[in-house]
């Protein structure tokens, strides 16, 4: 029954199909590209948009199952490429976990001179 009434459906009133939605994107895509080249990347795909909004939820702190859920996954697996995290999380769970260095710059046990000799 559902497929009977897409919600979102194509020129033949059928259900919207995977092409159909990739030549959306392209033909939108190049108009906004013409307008101003800076705002939507070149080779802007639907996978593309899927992938950027998986990252973007994943950064939120969005349960991994969620996104399985809202990405239609069958398997968590398959979403766990988006649990990846980029560089500026990486920076920052260097600088949460390293030492803050002392004032003069040497380590305690160079300031030592009983340790030293």
């Amino acid at each position: 029954m559902a497929n009977e009434y897409p919600l979102f459906g194509n020129g033949r009133h059928g259900k919207l199909s995977r092409m159909g939605v990739s030549a959306m994107v392209k033909k939108y895509a190049g108009s906004v590209r013409k307008i101003d080249a800076k705002l939507i990347p070149a080779g802007m795909t639907p996978y593309s948009l899927r992938h950027s909004k998986a990252i973007l939820m994943m950064k939120s702190g969005i349960n991994l199952i969620c996104i399985r859920d809202f990405l239609g996954h069958r398997s968590v697996v398959s979403t766990e490429i988006y649990a990846r995290i980029d560089n500026q999380q990486k920076l920052e769970a260097i600088n949460a976990t390293s030492l803050a260095p002392d004032d003069d710059g040497l380590p305690s046990w160079q300031r030592d001179n009983g340790l030293l000799h």
